[in-house]
């Protein structure tokens, strides 16, 4: 081999045991090097980052880096001097097998601590850690295990076909569970509610999420009765996230009054009533709506704000005694439907109203001659 100039030229010239040496420990002084400035600039450079994931990132994978430094100059060693192949082939392997597992198993260990960093984030759902941690930790064993095959030449295509085979299989046997799986991942990509959030479904059941797992959300009805939905449901279909942008709500009481009564002073009634209503928001404040001309009553609407969602029943229904018993002290009318029936006496037999009834007997069945 043919070397030109410098340190290669020195090299060269050396014993092909000694210059493989040279290159192992020069190795090893280049890695101590970039380990010593690592370190120092790591401590200036992690501080001024929020979080704990960067500190974790940036530490889990500087030990990684100075072993493949270290180990390039067995690799560099094998591609120069002119060893016997079946031995340089084994030193070239062996040597990228060895950078390919630490990196492997550093990545590893590096998800995981990340990951149980991330649980305690603000920014990051913690029942979506676990999952992006296992897919994490597939796709870097699997890609580990590729390359590890690929550098001791064995053909890969077999297995390939074979793995497309089993995933076809498993997607079959576990179609369910793969549409639960994709289907959290759409729910948490689009944001479409979080744990402690107030959701309506389209089935009508409302409640707080209790839960999010890879296969389905566990909904507090407010009977106290968990009802727990397959998130490719949910993904699928209409839901009212009563938390979100705000979490105050809007509730909606129906008043109706009798005709002819002051709806002015009504209005101004109503309002009294809700400002002094202490689960009613002030701002925005509570206002009154004229609706419609009812069959028998005037029918308006309380609208006012509650700071949860959690308390608008509760809130119609102090609200609704409230109006009550304004109402009645007041000498308001609340109208309700009326029927009269009228019966006449002459088409009713017997003696119903007291008298008999020409041509209906009267003395034991018999009729009079």
């Amino acid at each position: 081999m043919q070397l030109d100039s410098g340190l290669v030229s020195l090299l060269a010239g050396l014993p092909p045991w000694q210059g493989f040496l040279v290159l192992i420990g020069s190795g090893l002084l280049v890695a101590a090097a970039v380990r010593v400035l690592g370190d120092r600039l790591l401590v200036q450079v992690t501080p001024h980052i929020k979080g704990d994931v960067d500190d974790i990132v940036f530490r889990g994978v500087h030990t990684a880096l100075y072993v493949s430094i270290g180990l390039a100059g067995a690799y560099v060693g094998a591609r120069l001097y002119d060893i016997r192949p079946a031995i340089a082939v084994s030193l070239e392997a062996g040597t990228l097998s060895v950078i390919v597992v630490v990196w492997m198993t550093t990545l590893l260990r590096v998800g995981r601590q990340a990951s149980a960093a991330a649980t305690d984030s603000a920014y990051i759902d913690r029942q979506m850690v676990p999952i992006l941690q296992n897919v994490w930790s597939a796709l870097v064993a699997g890609g580990g295990i590729v390359l590890l095959l690929v550098l001791w030449d064995i053909d890969v295509t077999p297995l390939l076909a074979s793995a497309g085979i089993m995933g076809i299989i498993v997607g079959l046997a576990a179609r369910d569970t793969l549409s639960n799986f994709f289907g959290s991942l759409s729910l948490y990509l689009d944001g479409t509610y979080k744990v402690g959030d107030f959701v309506v479904l389209e089935t009508g059941e409302r409640g707080r999420v209790e839960d999010i797992s890879v296969r389905s959300t566990v909904i507090r009805t407010r009977d106290d009765i968990l009802v727990t939905v397959p998130n490719s449901k949910l993904n699928s279909a209409a839901i009212v996230n009563e938390s979100t942008p705000k979490r105050k709500r809007r509730i909606r009481v129906p008043v109706g009054v009798a005709y002819g009564t002051d709806i002015d002073a009504v209005e101004e009634l109503l309002l009294d009533i809700a400002e002094a209503e202490d689960l009613v928001q002030e701002r925005p404040r509570p206002r009154v709506r004229f609706r419609s001309f009812g069959d028998s009553a005037l029918n308006l609407e309380l609208l006012c704000w509650v700071g949860n969602p959690a308390l608008t029943a509760r809130a119609t229904h102090k609200l609704n005694r409230a109006i009550y018993k304004h109402f009645q002290a007041e000498g308001v009318e609340i109208p309700f439907p009326k029927r009269s029936i009228s019966v006449s006496a002459e088409t009713v037999p017997g003696d119903l109203f007291g008298e008999h009834t020409a041509g209906f007997p009267t003395d034991g069945g018999h009729r009079p001659e």
